[in-house]
């Protein structure tokens, strides 16, 4: 099944709600967008189909570390998933299943993508440019997510190298690696299930790791055919599990954001899962973290350790020097040849490349911005400067312990909540008073001191140049659903008047919202 749709069909001239990206964060909005009767939208993504980041991200053994049964819309539970972790493939097809029957895929436009996205203060419009041309639209939701620019090492000579190079995103499946000497750069939690695989098949496997990650056992299992029925027939079985599963998940909260120590029994299961997977003394030693768990994202993995384990897996964990047009030099001058090499670095999480081409009101980028005064968002959904922006999974959004879905859902929420109200009381546009952004700043960040991400003792991809945690969410998610329940407009300025789709606005009156 595909939902690509041809681009023979132009892009309309102007539409109330430009969404961009078609992930979770894009599928979600679109169709609470219709079911709320705001049906005057269009969704752009510069891929081929819905996905996102699960159609981006086809290495081998790529799966999901949250559970099944969270990582679905709450509108539209999956009676179908296979095992209680579910592989790419399988979230892949969930999200095109469900965007095939949601009724609302006439409005998306796949391969277009968004070059530059400019605030006119004078008709209170956003003029996006794309690489089909330009809309016009009262109201942006940028649902591209943190994950979906790949981030390449900033190692020298690796544009030198004249065997394979690929990122973990860009998976080239046309290079066979069987019976070739391959060299994965990273630990992180693609490399994890990247690793096992490609031990299978090649000759040789360097593994790189500049840092150790903490790995716990994956309790994943595939689901009994007794249980696929209930989930079929017997909603209500599935909901329990749905439900069970999300608790058990938040009880997690105190030991990221309250007391490290309360991670004890986790810490005992990773080294257990090392002292299991691993034979030799001075390979466990060199794959133990030295930082408190939960300090960088916790992975899951059976099969890491003993893969790491094998007699033609290497684990190198000397900086890398150089790379030269065969190889890689580490610091200690060791010189390994390879055929291929796998960039497995993550992606642009704490500076979103989209961020450069997003212009406010007064001409200054969102990246500017960021650069100027950190990456913040009121309520991680909307920015002060930047009127009718929504950004769905934006600044201190992101979760160490839980479903994105959920968070994706609660800002949804909001921003319905937000266009009901905008209508209601006939607003031109919304943005945060500043006061208010730096309030929910300032008190996000106090919160954070003394998380583990910050105290752990580790450097990790949460945290921008500053050392600020800009990515995670320091409270419980239910929290966070009940702080974006309803559209607080008192917090917001607002300019008013009616709009004429057609002939564009009438005239503004700007005043504070109360």
């Amino acid at each position: 099944m595909t939902s690509t749709r041809p681009q023979a069909t132009p892009l309309p001239e102007r539409v109330r709600t430009l969404v961009v990206g078609a992930g979770f964060a894009g599928l979600g909005t679109a169709i609470k967008l219709e079911e709320s009767g705001f049906s005057d939208f269009l969704v752009v993504d510069k891929g081929a189909t819905v996905g996102g980041t699960w159609r981006d991200n086809t290495y081998p053994g790529a799966a999901c570390d949250v559970p099944s049964q969270l990582y679905s819309f709450s509108f539209a539970p999956n009676a179908g998933w296979s095992r209680s972790f579910s592989a790419q493939p399988e979230i892949h097809a969930y999200l095109e299943r469900t965007a095939e029957q949601s009724g609302v895929l006439d409005r998306f436009r796949f391969g277009v993508t968004v070059e530059d996205l400019a605030w006119d203060e004078e008709d209170s419009l956003w003029h996006v440019t794309t690489d089909h041309g330009v809309v016009l639209a009262d109201i942006v939701i940028t649902g591209s997510g943190g994950l979906s620019e790949p981030k390449l090492p900033a190692i020298v000579g690796l544009d030198s190298f004249r065997g394979e190079v690929f990122h973990s995103a860009r998976w080239n499946h046309a290079y066979d690696l069987s019976g070739k000497r391959v060299a994965v750069i990273g630990t992180g939690a693609s490399s994890i299930q990247i690793v096992p695989e490609v031990a299978r098949q090649v000759a040789h496997l360097d593994v790189y790791q500049r840092t150790a990650p903490w790995v716990m056992p994956r309790k994943d299992r595939p689901y009994r055919a007794v249980e696929r029925l209930a989930f079929r027939f017997l909603p209500f079985v599935q909901k329990a599990y749905r439900t069970g599963i999300y608790w058990g998940r938040e009880c997690f909260v105190p030991a990221f954001v309250v007391n490290p120590h309360l991670a004890a029994p986790a810490k005992k299961l990773a080294l257990k899962n090392i002292e299991r997977g691993i034979s030799d003394p001075e390979l466990r030693a060199a794959v133990t973290p030295d930082y408190q768990i939960g300090c960088k994202r916790i992975l899951i993995s059976n099969d890491y350790y003993p893969a790491l384990d094998k007699d033609h897996v290497t684990v190198v964990t000397d900086g890398i020097a150089e790379i030269t047009p065969t190889g890689i030099v580490t610091q200690d001058g060791a010189a390994r040849e390879v055929d291929a090499i796998v960039v497995a670095t993550g992606f642009h999480t704490t500076e979103l490349p989209l961020a450069e081409h997003i212009k406010g009101r007064d001409g200054r980028t969102l990246a500017d911005a960021w650069r100027e005064e950190g990456m913040t968002a009121y309520k991680g959904t909307t920015i002060s400067g930047f009127p009718n922006l929504f950004q769905i999974v934006g600044p201190n959004t992101g979760l160490g312990h839980s479903s994105m879905v959920f968070i994706i859902e609660s800002q949804i929420a909001y921003i319905l909540s937000a266009l009901q109200k905008m209508g209601s009381h006939e607003l031109l546009t919304v943005e945060p008073k500043p006061e208010a952004q730096q309030s929910w700043n300032m008190d996000v960040q106090r919160r954070m001191q003394r998380t583990v991400w910050n105290t752990g003792g580790c450097a990790s991809w949460y945290l921008d140049d500053h050392g600020r945690n800009t990515t995670l969410w320091p409270r419980t998610t239910f929290k966070f659903r009940s702080l974006l329940s309803d559209f607080d407009l008192d917090q917001y300025v607002v300019t008013t008047g009616p709009r004429n789709i057609t002939s564009g606005p009438a005239t503004r009156t700007k005043e504070n919202a109360a």
